[in-house]
């Protein structure tokens, strides 16, 4: 506001607004808000939900081999060297699978009465014996043949209490018949594996009956009933049969009967054993027989048992893929009961005459590095 003053002594008040000349002395105008950017609207992103990677296929293998006593003629040799001495050899093999299996030939027992109807009555002494079967790897044996009851009920007890000591499974003999054909479950990753043992070799009284003790006889009735059974529960089913004759590479015809009614009921394999020689293998169906492993530690002096063999059996997601037979020598004449693997052109010989074997049951093995194998190609 300014006052003028007038011509005549009188005041006016002249109001004037000075908007236009004190801009710059003016309280600046708040400055407008801008508007917020509007956000970019985007199309909601898919993340798809991460397929699993498939679980890698379940692999196991299983070690088997024939005939086990450590006693008789090899007795004084063991004593010095020890029991852990015949597997020195052969550890390099059997430690490639899971589980080991052999026939073990004549019970573990100080005690009991001797049979009097045999002319060969074997034992070995149980606390040297069954913890030295556990060091080799071996976790299963068959007490299915023809001397589990060298000494009498009380050998065979003895024998499982001394087994079971070791933690060491068995099939094939019991207090009573029932006992005898009981299955033997093995679980190794989440797989189970049955194994059932059976003997169709005399003498007749060790055969189990309804309340006494002894073996499982091979009827095809059990067989079929029992593989049957013991598949419902079962990935893999492993029959062991104590069978043929001494010293021959013929089959009798039992044999193929049985191995195939095995197979038929649901088996993956059969592994047999008694001839204390080699016989053939034979693909049949979806599983494999192995006829008879021969000797593998055997305390005598045999002129006609002098070559074996080990066989690896491979399987994945409870299917049979492959089977791997290494030849060995198991003339204690040579080896003095400890079983060696054949190298070279020995090992290839021994491979020749499996391969010609199992020809006469339609079966082709092939020469690996001196060993015989078979796969499973599906058909």
């Amino acid at each position: 506001m300014i006052l003028i003053r007038q011509v005549g002594g009188r005041w006016r008040l002249l109001v004037t607004l000075f908007g236009a000349l004190s801009v710059s002395c003016a309280t600046p105008p708040a400055p407008r808000s801008m508007p917020e950017a509007t956000p970019e609207v985007q199309a909601p992103v898919s993340i798809p939900t991460p397929i699993p990677a498939p679980a890698p296929p379940k692999e196991i293998r299983i070690a088997a081999v024939g005939d086990i006593m450590l006693g008789g003629t090899a007795t004084p040799e063991l004593r010095k060297f020890g029991y852990d001495y015949p597997f020195e050899q052969t550890q390099g093999i059997l430690k490639q699978a899971q589980i080991v299996f052999g026939n073990l030939e004549g019970p573990l027992t100080d005690g009991g009465k001797p049979a009097t109807s045999k002319q060969y009555v074997f034992r070995s002494p149980p606390e040297k014996v069954a913890p030295a079967l556990s060091r080799a790897g071996f976790n299963v044996v068959s007490l299915a043949n023809n001397h589990t009851l060298d000494y009498g009920p009380e050998g065979l007890a003895d024998t499982r209490a001394a087994l079971d000591r070791a933690g060491i499974g068995y099939a094939g003999a019991g207090r009573n018949l029932a006992e005898a054909r009981r299955p033997l479950y093995m679980v190794v990753d989440g797989v189970t594996v049955a194994f059932l043992a059976y003997s169709l070799t005399f003498p007749e009284e060790f055969w189990a009956g309804v309340d006494t003790p002894g073996t499982a006889f091979g009827h095809e009735r059990f067989v079929r009933a029992d593989v049957k059974a013991a598949r419902e529960k079962a990935d893999i089913v492993v029959v062991s049969f104590h069978w043929g004759q001494e010293g021959k590479t013929e089959l009798r015809d039992y044999q193929v009967q049985l191995g195939h009614a095995a197979i038929e009921a649901g088996a993956a394999a059969v592994l047999g054993h008694h001839p204390h020689i080699l016989q053939g293998v034979e693909r049949y169906r979806h599983g494999v027989i192995l006829y008879s492993l021969g000797n593998f530690a055997f305390g005598s002096y045999s002129n006609t048992a002098t070559r074996s063999a080990i066989a690896l059996l491979t399987f994945r997601d409870g299917r049979w893929q492959e089977l791997r037979l290494f030849p060995l020598n198991v003339k204690n004449a040579e080896v003095v009961f400890q079983p060696r693997a054949l190298a070279g052109p020995e090992a290839s010989q021994m491979v020749g005459h499996l391969q010609q074997l199992s020809l006469q049951h339609g079966t082709v093995l092939e020469n690996h590095d001196g060993s015989a194998v078979l796969v499973n190609d599906g058909g």
